[in-house]
């Protein structure tokens, strides 16, 4: 029989232990496919996450930015005002209007106007306040000061005149008695007043600073989209 069929051949010892470090790569090489796998998967949810929130942003952006016209546009003009679409800010522009020259009071107008714009401004965010981080009031100057004032001078001297004069908006507004009524507490959680001095002047079309319209009060709106993606990314 032997000689018909053959003896039977024994595998060696050498090639029992390449079948088992071969088996042993391939079994390797499934863990980190899966591991693999898994990680694409996970890094794919997040990115879609993510563009979701980017998504839902843009939109309540715009949301915000319509509901700001349509509540203002009337009134732009008569106040000297402008809604800024990307960055959600209420611009004040007509600085003879806003303070005195080198005050922080507020003029007897611009008194009436946040009468009438500040309870109506919140009115129209209390719909968006979940996505609300903060409402900033920014105070923003011109680079002038007094003639013979160095650069350095100047901008100090502009950051005190418009942090106070943020201040004095904020204060006033958080008197007023519907928002005593009915907005106190989210005000005081949410509303900052902040001076810029003159880091954010307006530079006309030839490249020349605009004097007039870089003095001016911003009411802005923060959204919390870059929270919610901090979040995502965190875990």
């Amino acid at each position: 029989m032997k000689q018909v069929f053959g003896a039977p051949t024994k595998t060696s010892e050498g090639d029992e232990h390449w079948m088992s470090v071969s088996d042993l790569m391939a079994g390797l090489m499934m863990v980190f496919l899966f591991i693999s796998v898994a990680l694409m998967r996970d890094a794919m949810l997040e990115r879609d996450k993510i563009k979701e929130v980017a998504v839902t942003y843009e939109e309540n952006q715009q949301a915000i930015y319509l509901a700001l016209l349509d509540e203002f546009e009337s009134d732009l003009q008569e106040w000297g005002a402008e809604i800024d679409r990307d960055s959600l800010s209420f611009n004040f522009t007509a600085p003879e209007v806003l303070f005195a020259n080198g005050r922080a009071s507020l003029t007897v107008q611009f008194q009436d106007i946040l009468n009438d714009f500040f309870p109506r401004y919140l009115h129209v965010l209390n719909a968006y306040k979940p996505s609300i981080q903060e409402v900033r009031i920014e105070g923003h100057t011109s680079s002038r000061w007094n003639h013979g004032s160095s650069d350095s001078e100047a901008y100090f001297n502009n950051m005190r005149l418009s942090q106070s004069r943020t201040r004095t908006v904020l204060s006033y507004v958080m008197d007023l008695t519907p928002v005593k009524t009915e907005h106190y507490d989210w005000v005081k959680g949410h509303v900052a007043a902040v001076g810029y001095s003159s880091s954010k002047i307006i530079i006309d079309d030839h490249g020349v600073e605009d004097e007039k319209k870089s003095r001016r009060v911003s009411f802005r709106v923060i959204t919390n989209a870059e929270t919610q993606i901090r979040k995502i990314l965190g875990g």
